[in-house]
């Protein structure tokens, strides 16, 4: 029996380092650090130091082996610490995470459920879709499915700058989301100077565009709309794409799109082929949210994206 109290217990500790230290009037054992564990520890420390990190940005970091890091990687993956997104095969800490610590970007975790679901709308229909969010007074790519498409697209980075008014995105989310949210990103993009948001200003024009947009349930490119990095000069994609919102409580997450090469195919074929997909890939996002909520018990992605300065606001 080992004494609770009033002599000094000696408990060995197998294959552990020997040394032994006292606290009060107990010693107790040294033992040694499990080296898979510190492994994986270094690993999250490098991941934190940039947004995403590439395999080989990791392995600079760290100094550890390739295939070593590849394990680690595909352990804290499937653990939920670390996620791989979709669009460019980068790492960054998983929202998990950010739940212990910090306050998430709104929109990391929606991002992390839509990628699977992404991936599984490309498979079956050979075309790739992106995730667009607010982000002040334009949006950007937040996730993509287009390096999964066997069709060779251009691969837009993730955090792709995408004009409001003029973007299949754009509409779809100004067309659904509240009255209040869309005067207040119009009023935004009044205040810009850049040319490209000019249909800001023509109100009347703008609004039919929205109505039809509502009444058809779908967005789709400004017909002068080629592509590009917003804010600067345009060059053509070669695209085409109509959008659908992600809808829930009244209001609008995000939207999704489906990508096209134009000359492959005229916007009414894609929308009798395949809307009824990326609809459902969209209610299919839009309940894995509602269920991460609840299991969460946190508060709703949406927000009142007219607001924000940047991206990066938190919940």
């Amino acid at each position: 029996m080992i004494p609770l109290s009033g002599t000094r217990a000696h408990i060995p500790f197998y294959g552990m380092h020997s040394k032994h230290w006292d606290v009060g009037d107990r010693q107790m054992p040294e033992s040694s650090t499990i080296r898979g564990l510190e492994r994986g520890l270094q690993v999250l420390k490098a991941l934190r130091t940039k947004a995403a990190s590439t395999l080989q940005d990791v392995h600079a970091a760290t100094g550890l082996p390739k295939p070593s890091l590849l394990r680690i990687l595909r352990t804290l993956e499937q653990a939920g610490v670390v996620r791989r997104r979709l669009a460019d095969g980068r790492y960054q800490i998983g929202a998990e995470v950010y739940r212990i610590s910090r306050k998430p970007d709104r929109y990391d975790r929606l991002a992390e459920i839509a990628g699977p679901i992404l991936d599984r709308l490309c498979h079956r229909l050979a075309w790739p879709s992106d995730l667009a969010v607010p982000a002040g007074d334009h949006m950007e790519i937040r996730e993509s499915s287009r390096p999964l498409s066997p069709f060779v697209l251009n691969h837009d980075q993730i955090g792709h700058q995408i004009n409001w008014v003029l973007s299949g995105h754009g509409r779809a989310y100004l067309a659904f989301c509240p009255e209040a949210e869309r005067q207040s990103l119009l009023d935004l993009l009044r205040r810009s100077s850049n040319p490209e948001n000019r249909l800001a200003f023509e109100t009347e024009k703008l609004n039919r565009i929205l109505a039809e947009t509502r009444k058809r349930g779908y967005a789709t490119r400004d017909s002068s709309f080629v592509g590009g990095f917003y804010g600067r000069p345009p060059y053509s994609d070669g695209l085409a794409s109509i959008a659908v919102p992600l809808r829930q409580e009244g209001r609008v997450l995000a939207p999704i799109n489906l990508l096209w090469l134009k000359k492959a195919y005229a916007v009414e074929d894609m929308v009798r082929k395949h809307l009824t997909d990326l609809r459902g890939a969209a209610s299919e996002i839009v309940s894995a949210v509602s269920q991460d909520r609840r299991q969460k018990r946190e508060p709703c992605l949406s927000g009142d994206a007219g607001s924000d300065s940047n991206a990066n606001r938190r919940f």
